[in-house]
Formats: C-alpha cells, structure tokens, sequence
C-alpha cells in the first residue's frame, strides 16, 4: 500500500473535526450515566453501544465502497483495540461523576502521553517549537480544569488514566496508519472492540430506554465519523505534530455545553479555550515555514 501523502495542513483540519465529533459522544456518555435518559447505564454498556453502532456504520460503508483490503497486522490490531476499549470506558465511566468540563480537559491530556511516547516508539524527532506548542496546549488544559480539591476525586484519577491509555492508543493508529488503509483500520479495530466490549457487557446489562438506544446509536455514529477523520489525519503528519491538536475537543465541549445546557463560558473558560487553540496554531504554523524551506 502507498503510505497516504504527508499533508499537515489537510491533516490538522482532520483531527480539529475528528475532535468536535468525539466531544459530541462525551455528551451523549454523560446523559447515559446519568438519569438524564432513564436508569443510568454502567460504562461498559456505553462502551459496549459505541463498539456496536460505530461497526455497524463501517461495516456498512466497507460494503458500499468495496475497499481492496489486506492482511491485517494482527498484534498492532489487538493492541489498538484493547488500549481503546479500555480508554474510552474509563472516560466515559469518568464523566458520570464529574463535570464533562473536568473529565475532557483531564483524559485530552493524552496528546502530552503520545507526544512523549512518540520519542522511544516511533522514533520521531520532537523540536522545541513542538514542545511548546504542546506546553501551551497544555496549560490551556490546566486552565479549564480549574485545579481544586474537588479535582482530586477518584472519578478525576479514572479520567487520567483514560488519558495515559488513549496515549498508548495513538501510538498504535500512527504505527497502523503506515501499514494498512484507514478503512481496514477501523474495521478490524471495531470488530475486536465489539468482542472485548460484548464480553465485558455481560455482567452488566440491562434493557436501555428507546431514548438511552437513540443515544446509543448517536455515539457509536459520531465515534465511527471520528475515528476516520483521526486515522486520516494521523496518517498525514507526524503523531507528535497532530496529537496536540485533539485538545480541540476541550473548545468544542464547552460550544456542546452552552448550546445544550444554556452553560455560559466564563472568562476562564474563554482564556483556556484561547490558549489551547494557539497550541495548535503554533503547530500548523512552524510546520508550514519548515515545508517551505
């Protein structure tokens, strides 16, 4: 397979979608953990809905398109789903007992995890102007997360350790995305998480409300749109150049919750917001003067 041109610019736009999509699936995460839609549902059945809708809309496009697939590289695969799977159970179980302000602003660090892990794994060089861009992203986080002794809460550790997992997660999409097209990807990545997430369900289940299977379905289609953004931006551009910009998603969930909750960002929401955006820009800008040269 030809390994997908390397384009930042195209790249960037990709994951700035990809991150307005997953904010959309924290929201709906956050409505079925609560009483918001019925009886709360446990985090593995979220988990469980998402791996099911978001399979049913690949295995849906695989049909129509009709991609020529090839053996999958089955060890990157079985790493990438279980570091998934485990990554968005946490978040999602996370949100159920903290603002979705905290539990995205904590679980987003993992641009900063991919961004170190990259160095060792993947062998990519990580210049000062990324590691500021990444800084400035990061403090931008630290600024929206509001640091207080309510931060300290065993649901905040469950978000932090999403994070450090979804880290893991980008090492093993930017490893695939050099071997295998973007659609074979998520197929096989949902496939496997179907069958870790249908295993662990068991315990668990219970009948949703048709409002809690509308939601369900919502947050398997927005993970499935998301992913392929994600994957086809990864594959664009170095990890440690993308990575960073998935903090986007902490601007597009504080947008969700004005427009769905009437919440009014308040001069400190504004500034981290501010500040996130201008690590990513600093990104697309330093590597826009180093392709000219």
């Amino acid at each position: 397979m030809t390994p997908a041109r390397q384009n930042p610019a195209l790249a960037a736009l990709l994951i700035f979608a990809a991150s307005a999509l997953l904010a959309g699936t924290t929201l709906l995460a956050k409505a079925l953990g609560t009483d918001a839609l019925g009886p709360p549902l446990h985090p593995m059945q979220i988990s469980h809905g998402r791996f099911l809708f978001a399979f049913l809309v690949i295995i849906s496009a695989v049909a129509i398109l009709r991609p020529q697939l090839k053996r999958p590289h089955w060890g990157l695969h079985i790493g990438r789903s279980s570091f998934g799977w485990l990554g968005i159970t946490l978040m999602f179980a996370s949100v159920a007992y903290i603002p979705i302000a905290d539990a995205t602003a904590i679980s987003f660090l993992n641009p900063v995890f991919a961004m170190v892990l990259a160095i060792p794994l993947l062998k990519e060089g990580v210049g000062p102007w990324r590691w500021l861009a990444a800084a400035v992203a990061l403090v931008g986080a630290l600024i929206l997360l509001r640091p207080t002794p309510a931060s300290f809460q065993p649901a905040a550790l469950l978000a932090l350790t999403a994070a450090a997992v979804i880290g893991m997660e980008l090492i093993f999409i930017k490893k695939l995305s050099g071997r295998e097209i973007p659609i074979q990807i998520l197929l096989v990545n949902n496939a496997m998480g179907l069958v870790i997430a249908s295993v662990a369900v068991i315990a668990v289940w219970q009948a949703p409300t048709s409002e809690q299977w509308a939601a369900l379905a919502g947050i398997g289609a927005l993970m499935a749109c998301a992913q392929a953004c994600f994957v086809n931006g990864m594959a664009r551009a170095d990890a440690s150049f993308v990575a960073p910009i998935s903090y986007a998603t902490l601007v597009y969930a504080a947008f969700y919750d004005f427009l769905v909750f009437d919440v009014i960002p308040d001069r400190i929401s504004l500034i981290g917001s501010l500040t996130i955006l201008t690590g990513g820009l600093i990104l697309v800008w330093r590597e826009a003067v180093r392709r000219q040269k």
